[in-house]
């Protein structure tokens, strides 16, 4: 039997904006695994993934980052990136409760901060899935533009521009990327501030990723047009348990893709041999 659980997150670790959580568990759980959405993602859209790692054994909690989905906050933004972090803390107090070995997975943006919130706290999960990890954008971004944001950051840190990122860039399913772009919850704006913080992280993750040495499963849609640098971080991360499932031809979002059933019992399979 699955149970499901969905509402406002309560902070008790950090301050900030409320949350918003989905919890769905079988009774027969072996492990527990905490997902951190992308950048315009938020919890819900995981629903049948989560669905269906239940039927594998497999519990999870699915969170709303601040400024995403569901929760409180100006939509893509943040002051610092320990921002983020303080929210991962806040699912971790969650997966703590299961009572189950804790894993976390983190797509595209939300794989930036499971990256970055594991080189800070190695020890508080047995090990770390990512999704196309938001490293590097795609495409070179001009030197002159970059400066030029993090002027913008620091006068104007609210100001958003065009992300220009398409359904068709994320899955060749093409009804899910018509729900996409049609998503009121998914915002079409890149924030400022929220850009040269990133940046900032992404820095820092590739500077300390030997420090990286728990198990590590790394899934990579090859076509992906909006993400780049995961497999430099693989590659880079000190753990002697690691494994790089590189999904030929797939975009953006894996486990949007019509394949995405294989890649979730994948996950599922990876997770239950090392819980």
């Amino acid at each position: 039997m699955t149970k499901t659980d969905r509402g406002t997150l309560t902070r008790t670790r950090t301050k900030g904006p409320a949350l918003f959580y989905s919890d769905v568990r079988p009774d027969d759980a072996r492990a527990v695994v905490g997902i951190v959405p992308g950048y315009a993602d938020y919890a819900d859209r995981y629903d049948r993934v989560q669905r269906a790692w239940a039927e594998q054994g497999v519990a999870s909690i699915a969170i709303d980052l601040r400024g995403h989905g569901l929760a409180e906050g100006p939509r893509g933004a943040c002051k610092h990136w320990d921002e983020y972090l303080d929210d991962a803390s806040e699912l971790f107090a969650l997966l703590e409760k299961v009572g189950k070995p804790i894993f976390l997975f983190g797509h595209s943006f939300g794989g930036l901060v499971a990256a970055s919130w594991v080189t800070r706290n190695g020890k508080a999960q047995r090990g770390v899935i990512l999704s196309n990890p938001y490293m590097r954008v795609a495409l070179p971004v001009p030197a002159a533009k970059k400066t030029a944001g993090r002027i913008v950051s620091a006068l104007l840190p609210g100001v958003g521009l065009a992300t220009g990122i398409k359904g068709s860039q994320l899955t060749h399913d093409e009804a899910l990327a018509k729900k996409y772009d049609e998503d009121p919850l998914v915002f079409k704006k890149a924030n400022a501030r929220w850009f040269v913080e990133s940046e900032n992280a992404q820095h820092d993750v590739m500077a300390r990723a030997k420090e990286i040495t728990l198990p590590m499963l790394m899934v990579l849609g090859t076509a992906d047009p909006v993400v780049a640098g995961g497999r430099e971080l693989f590659d880079a991360a000190g753990s002697t348990d690691k494994k790089l499932d590189a999904r030929e031809g797939l975009l953006h979002e894996v486990l949007n893709e019509p394949e995405w059933r294989s890649v979730a019992d994948a996950i599922a399979e990876w997770v239950k041999a090392r819980a």
